[in-house]
């Protein structure tokens, strides 16, 4: 909607759309209601694919877009030492609460096991998914230093925190509708890849503790006359704990719609159990590592500084949350 009244109005117009976002929120929350109800992980091929496809679209998209700004200025625009702040003291918070963004950028360990358990053997899916990880870092990594250094040498310090909601670009306005409308495709299906694991652990924790209750393990099947009469299996406890779990969400990004900030605090949070602490731990276990030997104190050096890093990773970004919300 912005796009197009740039488009209409030109680029100095005022395109505010403000009010309207708890509406779109609300709408994208009622969404994920629906799409929640997907039995498992496993019935997900299709939508991750799709999410995959989305993402790798729009940030091409961008990347080319930031691309072509940089060719039309005809130079590289701002510095070494990043965006200015008021104080030193704003620019720490501002470098903490970036590390908490690049943290949220490689969190996918919270869905390796459960991708890892849908693979197929032989070979073994552990060998498998070391391949597949090792390709993803690279290819993630590749896509965000595109997007992050391109981005940043064609609009300098006026760079906007999303190169294309952020509205660094405006024309051509349809193919900016074509990648946030990818974005839009692609959140719908992130959104499901990441909470699936959690609602699978939720209800096999239920399951097991009430084994004989009927609201949690009881299946209710309803024929759908739209679908040749193909009987759909309800489950009562099921239905109220991931519509809960979507209104509680959605609830949170209507109080808090920062995305920036948001990202960092998830990142920050989410990054250093899961993706550091845990293997180490295991691989300490595995190998049966000796305390205070060489590669003992590596590793753990290794997971303290990166516990440190994530620390103030989230006190930068819950600051700049609070700054968002009440400055």
């Amino acid at each position: 909607m912005k796009s197009n009244c740039y488009h209409r109005n030109g680029h100095n117009a005022t395109c505010s759309y403000g009010d309207n976002n708890n509406y779109f929120m609300v709408l994208f929350g009622l969404t994920q209601i629906f799409m929640s109800q997907i039995p498992n992980f496993h019935n997900m091929v299709w939508l991750s694919l799709v999410a995959a496809i989305m993402s790798f679209t729009y940030s091409f998209i961008g990347i080319g877009l930031a691309l072509g700004k940089i060719i039309e200025n005809r130079k590289i625009e701002g510095s070494i030492r990043g965006i200015p702040a008021e104080n030193r003291g704003e620019k720490v918070w501002i470098v903490f609460q970036a590390l908490g963004n690049i943290a949220f950028s490689y969190p996918f360990s919270i869905i390796l096991l459960e991708i890892q358990d849908t693979l197929r053997s032989p070979p073994a899916e552990k060998q498998t998914m070391k391949k597949a990880s090792t390709v993803a870092v690279f290819i993630q990594t590749f896509f965000f230093f595109c997007c992050g250094c391109f981005g940043y040498a064609a609009f300098g310090d006026t760079t906007p925190g999303n190169l294309l909601t952020g509205f660094g670009f405006y024309e051509p306005f349809w193919l900016v509708d074509f990648a946030n409308a990818c974005i839009v495709l692609h959140l719908v299906g992130g959104y499901q890849v990441y909470s699936q694991p959690i609602f699978a652990a939720a209800e096999r924790s239920l399951t097991k503790k009430y084994p004989e209750n009927k609201f949690i393990a009881r299946f209710y099947g309803f024929k759908l006359p739209l679908l040749r009469g193909e009987t759909v299996r309800l489950n009562p406890m099921r239905m109220c704990l991931r519509t809960m779990y979507v209104l509680i969400t959605t609830g949170v990004a209507v109080m808090f719609p920062y995305f920036n900030e948001v990202l960092g605090v998830v990142g920050a949070l989410a990054f250093w159990p899961l993706a550091v602490y845990f293997p180490v731990e295991m691989c300490i276990l595995q190998k049966k590592i000796r305390s205070w030997t060489r590669p003992w104190l590596l590793l753990r050096g290794f997971s303290f500084v990166c516990l440190l890093v994530c620390l103030l990773s989230l006190v930068g970004s819950i600051y700049g949350l609070v700054g968002a919300k009440f400055g």
